[in-house]
């Protein structure tokens, strides 16, 4: 039995190995919708494999605003190193005072990935609602890759229907191939086959897809795509995955 189960974990290995695990951009928040109870917010800022717990290194971003109805606040500057997954990344502390939808975003630096032989660069956001506040959800964070939600992205129940629509450079990407994963913080998940670690689904013609949370937690949907530019490695160019990644919670039904 012992000979049998290494054998089948090294096939793992071999079918799918660490560096084809998907890459997720990751903006966590302490929470998802702020009432008078919890009018502070800690964001998490990291660059991870999401559901086997593996984070890889994230230098500090370009950029991490929060848009409220237009406004943007660069909050780049109020970012604290910290450790999540065992690897470098960040956080925020953030004083909600006003009812809104709160869109938190980063712009990171570019990523060298040598399993894939091109850099990454995953624009992150998530959306927080603030004391009953609720419009300005679809709008677009305007960045060069991005999924707008067509679901509202909070108050969510585990099973809803998730709908969202991507964006490249503003318009619709027509079959855009979009990664979904679960956030496993508990470690407490797991997957019955390599397959499952990672869904994937693909957007219609109009760049909408659609998918169904079976748990309640953390889900990343990252949309991807090549860029029409390339950058310098070692006097070689590379390609450029853009990633357009939006976090959304779905939250468990509460019975009396």
């Amino acid at each position: 039995m012992l000979k049998r189960c290494l054998c089948l974990s090294l096939l793992f290995l071999v079918v799918f190995p660490a560096g084809a695990w998907a890459h997720f951009g990751m903006v966590i928040p302490s929470q998802s919708m702020v009432d008078q109870n919890h009018r502070q917010l800690t964001v998490d800022f990291s660059f991870s494999h999401p559901f086997e717990g593996v984070g890889m290194v994230l230098e500090r971003p370009e950029r991490v605003t929060i848009v409220k109805q237009g406004q943007v606040t660069d909050v780049t500057s109020e970012l604290v190193s910290t450790t999540i997954m065992d690897k470098k990344g960040w956080q925020l502390e953030y004083a909600v005072r006003r009812p809104g939808v709160y869109t938190i975003g980063m712009e990171p630096k570019p990523y060298w990935e040598p399993a894939e032989d091109c850099f990454i660069i995953h624009y992150t956001k998530t959306l927080v609602a603030a004391y009953g506040a609720e419009s300005g959800w679809d709008a677009p964070a305007g960045y060069p890759m991005e999924i707008v939600p067509l679901t509202r992205p909070f108050g969510l129940y585990a099973g809803n229907v998730f709908q969202g629509q991507v964006l490249y450079k503003g318009e619709p990407l027509a079959h855009a191939e979009v990664e979904v994963e679960y956030y496993n913080r508990e470690g407490d998940a797991t997957a019955p086959t390599p397959y499952m670690v990672t869904q994937v689904v693909k957007a219609d013609a109009n760049g909408v897809f659609s998918y169904a949370a079976p748990k309640a937690g953390w889900w990343g949907f990252a949309a991807l795509h090549t860029a029409d530019y390339t950058m310098e490695h070692e006097g070689e160019a590379k390609d450029v995955e853009l990633g357009g990644v939006l976090w959304t919670r779905f939250s468990k039904w509460q019975n009396h």
